[in-house]
């Protein structure tokens, strides 16, 4: 039996595994909960393990192969070593190499092509490949980056909201539905915002993009802003001489119609998901030899 080869595609919402064999055929596949390793590394490392298991379930393999299996995890905070190291020392793998989640978007977006990819999600990162270099913009996590991510979009209407509770900007039907949801107390929005992750106000983002679809003031404000702040680094993406950008991650289609036109610029279909790039980057970049457990970190 050959070696099975494993991608995860970890971000803040939600983590999915695939399973293949060492000729890339796609065995199974599975889903759990949030994988971002800088916010809550201990639930990362617990949802990497259910959807590997869950996606070797579909396979109808035993949980036993895991441990021989070599993965490629396409992981959100991958940028920061502490959190990289946390969870290198205990995958359940024989080899493993993590990356960041932008690099099995690009892969999966592009294939081998040039291009720019736009990953837009609960956070937002945005990467380049320009003859065989890959380099990155953003994704310096919730706390001081994510621009337009859906996080973002989450806290904005919470602090919306609250502004609209104490008659400093105006109320919609959006602020009142989500006053409401908190029994219009300002110290429940409070507690929530007290112990909540990028996940938990990225939920949000799917109503306020709906409420400015209904033109509600509130959400349309919200999502414009939001969108200035990607078309400021598609700008600077277009400057560098990229001409074809992919949109990607769950946001991306309702994204497109706020975004500015760019004459010359080939808004490109992706060619397949993020978890099927990292399915491709674990046939093509790792080796079938099992004799030692080792972790590759790259950023």
């Amino acid at each position: 039996m050959g070696l099975y080869r494993v991608g995860i595609d970890g971000g803040g919402t939600r983590c999915r595994a695939a399973v293949a064999g060492a000729d890339g055929r796609l065995l199974g596949r599975g889903i759990s909960g949030a994988a971002n390793i800088l916010t809550d590394p201990e639930t990362a490392l617990a949802h990497i393990r259910l959807a590997t298991e869950a996606a070797f379930q579909e396979a109808g393999l035993p949980m036993s192969a895991i441990a021989s299996a070599s993965a490629v995890l396409g992981l959100a905070g991958n940028n920061v070593a502490e959190a990289v190291s946390f969870i290198a020392g205990r995958l359940p793998f024989a080899r493993a190499q993590i990356v960041s989640d932008v690099v099995i978007a690009l892969q999966g977006a592009l294939g081998d092509r040039d291009g720019a990819v736009a990953s837009l999600g609960t956070g937002t990162v945005y990467s380049i490949r320009q003859k065989g270099g890959i380099s990155m913009l953003g994704g310096h996590g919730f706390k001081v980056g994510d621009l337009g991510s859906g996080a973002r979009l989450g806290q904005g209407l919470l602090q919306e909201a609250l502004l609209a509770h104490d008659g400093i900007r105006p109320s919609s039907s959006l602020t009142e539905t989500v006053l409401a949801a908190f029994g219009h107390s300002t110290a429940a929005i409070i507690a929530f915002a007290h112990t909540a992750h990028p996940a938990d106000y990225g939920r949000y983002a799917p109503s306020i993009f709906s409420a400015a679809d209904a033109g509600d003031a509130v959400a349309i404000d919200l999502v414009r802003a939001a969108a200035q702040r990607i078309d400021q680094t598609l700008d600077a993406i277009v400057a560098r001489g990229v001409e074809t950008v992919c949109l990607v991650g769950g946001l991306a289609p309702l994204y497109r119609p706020w975004l500015a036109e760019r004459p010359g610029i080939a808004f490109a279909e992706p060619r397949a998901d993020a978890l099927t790039g990292a399915v491709a980057l674990a046939v093509q970049g790792l080796p079938t030899d099992t004799s030692s457990k080792q972790v590759e970190a790259t950023q």
